[in-house]
């Protein structure tokens, strides 16, 4: 990894897309799922803080509720979400609970992060969790969101989170390896495996976003970077296929692009 070590990083914000967490069908991909539960209580036992940034609510909501596609009116998308974040947590908490390890859901909406008192009590009810060794599993309120899902994707708000946390690094898995410097399905791309300052043509390169359920891309991940980078966060887009990559990642071995980080804490 080009001599980036993250080995010493301890308080991770992990990110898990729709990509990553269901099946093409929107249903739920539960032996994936199962593996990343598996997965991130065994980091948690090294020492680790673990926080759990999940999409998917709408996703599997559209699966389970029998829709051929992601619908496009509002009521449909948070009647899905409703749906689909029921099943989440459900899962969540049953898989976790194998490893000995407490789970709590935190729903956040963009106020949460623009309101003085909203942002200090968010922060508050994390830093706390966390010191009592849980793992907050965070979404976007989409329930109740009105502007386009408020997020719209949970890139950006998992990079607010990295922020809230005083995180070490945000990881963002996703369905490629990380970011290519061209549409990666070309033959001739090339992984860039550290980025120092993100450019117009990495911006231009990043496209639009790939499945069907998911709702950001390769555009959001860039911007989640700059966001934590301005924190003094570093970030890694990595992908989630297999998500045993997480320890190649903290070895200084795996495959990914690693957003080097330029500012400060604030």
């Amino acid at each position: 990894m080009n001599g980036i070590d993250l080995s010493d990083k301890k308080r991770i914000v992990i990110k898990v897309g729709t990509s990553t967490l269901a099946h093409k069908t929107g249903n739920l991909n539960i032996r994936r799922v199962q593996k990343l539960c598996e997965v991130f209580s065994d980091l948690k036992n090294s020492g680790r803080e673990i926080i759990f940034v999940t999409s998917g609510a709408v996703g599997i909501g559209v699966g389970r509720a029998g829709l051929a596609t992601r619908p496009k009116d509002m009521p449909t998308k948070q009647a899905c979400a409703a749906i689909g974040q029921c099943e989440l947590m459900n899962i969540y908490d049953r898989e976790f609970a194998k490893y000995n390890h407490t789970v709590a859901q935190i729903l956040i909406t963009r106020d949460v992060i623009s309101n003085k008192t909203r942002h200090t009590n968010a922060r508050n009810t994390l830093h706390r969790l966390l010191e009592m060794g849980v793992i907050p599993v965070i979404n976007a309120n989409d329930t109740v969101s009105i502007e386009q899902l408020d997020f719209d994707e949970n890139d950006t708000l998992s990079a607010m989170v990295a922020g809230l946390a005083d995180a070490d690094l945000l990881v963002i898995l996703t369905d490629v390896d990380g970011l290519y410097d061209k549409n990666p399905k070309l033959p001739d791309a090339k992984l860039i495996p550290v980025v120092e300052k993100i450019t117009d043509s990495m911006i231009s390169a990043a496209g639009e976003k790939g499945s069907e359920l998911a709702s950001g891309g390769m555009l959001t991940k860039l911007e989640a970077a700059t966001i934590a980078g301005e924190n003094g966060i570093p970030t890694v887009i990595i992908k989630g296929e297999n998500p045993e990559i997480l320890y190649d990642l903290f070895e200084n071995k795996a495959v990914c692009t690693v957003f080097t980080a330029e500012g400060e804490k604030i």
